[in-house]
This record gives structure tokens, C-alpha cells and sequence, in this order.
């Protein structure tokens, strides 16, 4: 069988046209710039999922206060363009790879 592979824009945008193959028993593959990120599978038969109540006296979500913010010496835009530099140096590493194969 041939899984489905659908990028996250297009599932966005079609996500009842996609959640209907599954409910038909197809898998779906949710791809991140061509990279697996996600599978949506049907439920077997006999599965249960059972969703639960939150317990007795637990505050909404939105009633949660936000930690107070942590006063670190970092500079977030150098540490963010550090990152995703690593990560274009992994995508052309995996390029290169995949096009010796």
C-alpha cells in the first residue's frame, strides 16, 4: 500500500478531503519541506480512545498564570540564527547525501 504524503500547508487547507482517506483506512504522511514530521492513521477496530475529564479543581488552561520570564544574558536573534544556520548545514548534508545514493 502507498501512504499518502501531504506537505502541512496543503493538510491545512484540505484537511476534511484528508481525514476522509483515513477514515477509508488510507495512512497519511505529514511532511515538513519534504522531511516526515507526522503520520495520521486510522483507528483499528476495537481501539478505544478515551478522552478525560481534567481531575476535580483543576484551573482552565487559560487560567494558569505564565511563568515569570527568565533574565538570561542571551542575545535570542544570534542564538535563533545560530540554530537555524546548524540547521540549513543538516538539510544540505542530508541533500548531498540522498543525490550520492
Amino acid at each position: 500500500m502507498v501512504m499518502k504524503k501531504v506537505g502541512i500547508a496543503d493538510l491545512k487547507s484540505r484537511l476534511s478531503e484528508y481525514l476522509r482517506a483515513v477514515r477509508r483506512g488510507e495512512t497519511i504522511a505529514v511532511m515538513d519541506r519534504q522531511t516526515p514530521v507526522a503520520q495520521i492513521v486510522p483507528i483499528r477496530q476495537g481501539m478505544v480512545l478515551r478522552v478525560r475529564e481534567p481531575a476535580p479543581g483543576t484551573p482552565a488552561p487559560n487560567k494558569i498564570p505564565s511563568p515569570k520570564p527568565l533574565n538570561l544574558n542571551i542575545d535570542i536573534v544570534q542564538l535563533l540564527l545560530e540554530e537555524r544556520q546548524g540547521f540549513r548545514c543538516v538539510e544540505r548534508w542530508v541533500q548531498t547525501a540522498r543525490s550520492l545514493n
